[in-house]
């Protein structure tokens, strides 16, 4: 029964390093890198200039979002507990 244990707990820590790898790859290197397609794609099919330099801040903002997640989602469970423990928080449905 012990080795039984012991093997899923080594299944569980496999694959959460898999997800963490995952996750980094997702994150350092495949967003940008379709940030560039992206840019490059519009920029080619337009062939102008406007349109060329709002796809670079439309993959700017999706790129610098992406790179933030930590700091968005600590943003995020702030406002969410200052929204629950708030002065005039209700309890119950209204």
């Amino acid at each position: 029964m012990q080795d039984s244990i012991m093997l899923a707990a080594g299944w569980i820590q496999t694959g959460t390093g898999i997800g963490n790898d995952i996750k980094t790859l997702i994150f350092d290197v495949a967003i940008p890198i379709l940030c560039g397609i992206f840019v490059v794609a519009v920029g080619w099919k337009t062939k102008a200039p406007g349109p060329t330099i709002m796809a670079v801040i439309f993959a700017g903002i999706v790129w610098g979002l992406s790179a933030n997640m930590p700091a968005l989602k600590n943003k995020t469970n702030e406002d969410i507990v200052q929204y629950q423990s708030g002065p005039n928080a209700a309890r119950g449905d209204q």
